[in-house]
């Protein structure tokens, strides 16, 4: 019999800090800049991503030194998944955290970091940096697809080649 994976064995709180960070998909959605209503509390998110994180790779350029360069970037951690409402509907702590698993592009399932673009669920290539571009005109740049991204996902691996 096979052992099953520690993400199903072990719930966020008891992973060790490697398989914490490897829950990660590495689809930057998270990276993108949100705008939230005071009154309402909404969060919107934009098409602007933190001008650390490389557009294509979909990586933070400096992850272990983020702070210095953003002492805004809002570091997910095992005691505030449950607090940040702006995860994507794709994130893999979001998902575990609500006790499903996670999806077939996902890298720890595929073995591959690339099934995450190919199934189209990452920000790669909709985006542009935020260098340059006067917060008071974040507006002009709201999009929903970082929430909507698995709605038209490929749902098994051989659907990819069919598109």
């Amino acid at each position: 019999m096979e052992e099953q994976p520690f993400w199903k064995q072990k719930t966020l709180n008891e992973m060790t800090n490697a398989e914490w960070e490897s829950i990660c998909d590495g689809c930057g959605l998270c990276c993108l800049n949100k705008l939230e209503e005071w009154e309402s509390g909404d969060i919107y998110f934009t098409s602007i991503r933190c001008k650390l994180l490389d557009g294509e790779s979909c990586q933070c350029s400096s992850y272990p030194n983020r702070w210095d360069f953003v002492p805004d970037c809002v570091q997910l951690t095992k005691q505030n998944v449950d607090e940040i409402p702006w995860l994507p509907p794709t994130c893999g702590y979001r998902l575990l955290n609500e006790g499903r698993d996670l999806y077939w592009w996902h890298p720890l399932v595929s073995g591959d970091p690339e099934t995450v673009h190919i199934a189209g669920i990452s920000a790669r290539g909709r985006t542009i940096d935020e260098t340059g571009i006067d917060v008071d005109n974040y507006e002009d740049y709201v999009v929903d697809w970082p929430l909507t991204v698995g709605d038209d996902a490929p749902k098994t691996p051989d659907e990819v080649g069919n598109r």
